[in-house]
């Protein structure tokens, strides 16, 4: 089995909803993401598949993220634009994109806020 990495970034506000503390108000990270893909089959050229076409889905699923106020995206304007609900939300946009659903079984996204904190959601 083989696995590939790849990580990007997007700065973005938010504030949690119904949060006691902090977080409650209107504030910023530069958010990280890791993705991770698996799979146990190379292409002719010994690629798992290719950086640049993972790196490509995961800055589509990214842009409508990135310099946003997450409660105003969709469903973060309903679901509280949590860590754990981001890393949910660009797993599925990752796992829907061709290049990846066909190439390599998604295995999860990690959402890092902070230097010490993430979230990582797995199917």
């Amino acid at each position: 089995m083989y696995e590939i990495k790849i990580i990007s970034e997007f700065n973005a506000a938010h504030r949690l909803r119904g949060y006691r503390g902090e977080c409650e108000k209107l504030h910023g990270h530069n958010w990280r993401v890791e993705a991770v893909g698996k799979t146990d089959k190379l292409t002719k050229n010994g690629l798992a598949l290719d950086f640049r076409a993972f790196k490509r889905a995961l800055a589509d699923v990214l842009k409508n993220l990135d310099h946003a106020f997450l409660n105003d995206v969709k469903p973060f304007n309903r679901a509280n634009p949590s860590s754990e609900n981001i890393a949910k939300y660009i797993f599925d946009g990752l796992k829907k994109k061709p290049a990846i659903r066909d190439k390599l079984t998604l295995k999860k996204v990690s959402v890092w806020e902070t230097s010490t904190s993430c979230a990582t959601y797995r199917e």
